[in-house]
């Protein structure tokens, strides 16, 4: 009874002073964003996979054993681990064992009694100490949430950098693709001008075609061998992209070989945003983590204005001369709890609790912005996909045209009735129409993985992930 009539005015006096600030910003909630009710496939965690292309998949492996900013991302890990188990030691006990030893002369005119007083004496203590936190009000185990959360939120963010990882290495790797693509129809394109060209000089010496036709060839051969260099450019600045994301050198580079990487790879997307993609994103369950940590820390804030209770316990000997101490008579000990009650502060709890308040406000606008985020991304996504299908279909139908142009335009010029300017013109049409056809390909499949990625890119907060 007489432990509460002295603890009881000591929590009034926290209760009145705690200010009743609260949060000022909410978490959006799922379902005012209008997802689809319906089930989406699920993506599984190696999709890449899908591709069909073993390099591929081991540049992949190579990115997220090499990279540098997963190596940053697992140094934040185990440093929120660490805090964890700081947080946690807090909680408990502490056990210490002290002595001390000296050689000293001893006041005459000092509490010292004879034969001591004016004397030079060995002077001893040895002890044994205990210091526990009774955590009575839960300011400890908020900390240990706080950092348990924070711990979660790194290791949420380690596997979101895997993820984004393995989808930029996939999307450069389809550009490197695409470049070989273009290459192929460069080459292709270049053997027939070559031919071209030389049965063109070939008539020239037997008088049946003029310098002009000589130079329309050469231009079309020229434009076909410019679109190669191009394709050869693209391709090299794409492996030393990959070489970079794997951690690696030019070496790397250089040992990439050729694509066997299909475009229209199937990987089973949604058509529409669904309900739980929320559920699939690392960096939203990591930001939710960060709400929780923020959350925490404020209550760490708040408890701070109750009091802080120690138990302290101590025993050990305490002796003038060498041979006392360990003698019965030298044994000392206490034990009792003491009280910390902030009162006067100049605010700085008041300013403690704002602060951490604030702080959650920020994770949860955090949170709020990538929820918006992630769904225009998956939004977006979808509509590029459906949008570049249309292109192809009628890129498809440009290239189909180009060539019939070219082989009627072939028979009116053999004829007579045509000019060979219109062949020239068609022959550059189409080469860019091939092109383009590729660069909707690789732009497609590149769509594709940009969708698996506002997906999620297989992840679910049902799988464990570890570092």
């Amino acid at each position: 009874m007489n432990g509460h009539r002295w603890l009881a005015p000591t929590l009034l006096l926290a209760g009145c002073a705690i200010p009743a600030a609260k949060p000022a910003v909410a978490p959006i909630a799922p379902e005012t964003l209008g997802l689809a009710t319906l089930p989406a496939p699920t993506i599984a965690d190696s999709w890449w996979t899908a591709f069909g292309d073993p390099q591929l998949d081991r540049v992949v492996t190579d990115a997220i054993a090499g990279n540098p900013t997963l190596d940053a991302a697992l140094a934040r890990l185990r440093l929120a681990e660490a805090t964890l188990s700081t947080r946690r030691a807090a909680d408990g006990p502490d056990v210490t064992l002290d002595g001390s030893a000296a050689i000293a002369r001893l006041s005459g005119k000092y509490t010292i009694p004879p034969p001591y007083a004016g004397s030079v004496r060995f002077v001893g203590d040895s002890h044994a100490g205990l210091a526990w936190n009774l955590d009575l009000f839960g300011r400890q185990r908020a900390a240990i949430a706080g950092a348990r959360a924070s711990a979660d939120a790194a290791r949420l963010d380690l596997v979101a950098a895997r993820i984004a990882l393995a989808g930029s290495v996939t999307q450069i790797y389809i550009d490197l693709a695409r470049a070989e693509e273009q290459a192929r129809i460069a080459r292709r394109t270049i053997a027939a001008r070559q031919d071209s060209l030389r049965l063109v000089r070939v008539r020239i010496r037997s008088k049946l075609a003029s310098n002009l036709e000589a130079t329309a060839a050469q231009t079309l051969l020229a434009q076909a061998q410019g679109a190669q260099v191009r394709a050869a450019g693209a391709r090299a600045l794409a492996a030393n992209a990959l070489a970079a994301l794997a951690g690696r050198g030019t070496d790397y580079a250089a040992a990439i070989g050729p694509t066997s990487l299909r475009f229209d790879a199937a990987i089973a997307l949604p058509a529409r945003v669904p309900a739980d993609l929320l559920a699939r994103r690392a960096d939203i369950a990591a930001a939710q983590a960060r709400i929780e940590a923020a959350a925490a820390g404020r209550q760490v804030a708040r408890r701070s204005f109750y009091p802080n209770i120690n138990l302290s316990a101590l025993a050990g000997f305490q002796a003038i001369g060498i041979g006392n101490l360990l003698s019965l008579d030298a044994g000392t000990a206490n034990v009792g709890p003491a009280i910390h009650l902030p009162l006067f502060d100049n605010g700085r709890l008041k300013a403690g609790l704002a602060g951490a308040t604030a702080e959650l406000d920020v994770a949860t606008a955090d949170y709020n912005d990538r929820v918006i985020g992630a769904v225009r991304e998956a939004a977006d996504a979808i509509a590029l996909i459906g949008n570049l299908a249309d292109q192809r279909a009628h890129a498809r139908e440009v290239v189909t045209g180009y060539a019939e142009t070219g082989r009627l335009n072939a028979i009116r010029v053999s004829s007579g009735l045509g000019s060979k300017l219109d062949l020239v013109d068609n022959d550059v049409r189409q080469l860019d129409a091939e092109l383009a056809q590729a660069n909707l390909a690789a732009d497609a499949a590149r769509q594709r993985v940009a969708l698996v990625m506002a997906m999620g890119g297989g992840f679910s907060t049902s799988q464990e992930y570890q570092p």
